[in-house]
């Protein structure tokens, strides 16, 4: 099993930042591509930000592409996602997620329980 621990939501306003970060444990960490997902109020899990096992390949959403950075550490295995511009559409449950080895698409293999960010209008 891998257990991923999210950190850093809370509460910000509208055009502030926040800075999530996610402690990996449990499996092999600088193999696998990582990816942030999220959940709004009402609505279904969705994709955030993917970076491959290097840190070379990123992909993100396009409602957050130029608002939010990926990145990686591997040497203390984590991965940080950097939000700024925050607007309230970005409120959500943000879900930390591990892929296979070497894989950065489909679907994940293991989830963080998650962790909330707010942002008041």
């Amino acid at each position: 099993q891998m257990q991923l621990v999210e950190s850093g939501g809370g509460l910000v306003q509208a055009g502030g930042s926040l800075r999530l970060s996610c402690a990996a444990s449990g499996r092999i960490f600088s193999s696998r591509g990582m990816g942030w997902f999220r959940q709004p109020p009402g609505k279904e899990r969705e994709f955030v930000a993917t970076i491959n096992w290097s840190g070379a390949l990123t992909r993100y959403a396009d409602s957050v592409k130029g608002r939010f950075t990926i990145a990686r550490e591997n040497t203390e295995n984590t991965v940080s996602l950097q939000m700024n511009s925050l607007k309230p559409e970005d409120a959500a449950i943000y879900y930390c997620a591990a892929y296979g080895q070497y894989q950065v698409t489909g679907e994940p293999a293991y989830w963080g329980l998650g962790i909330q960010v707010t942002v008041s209008s």
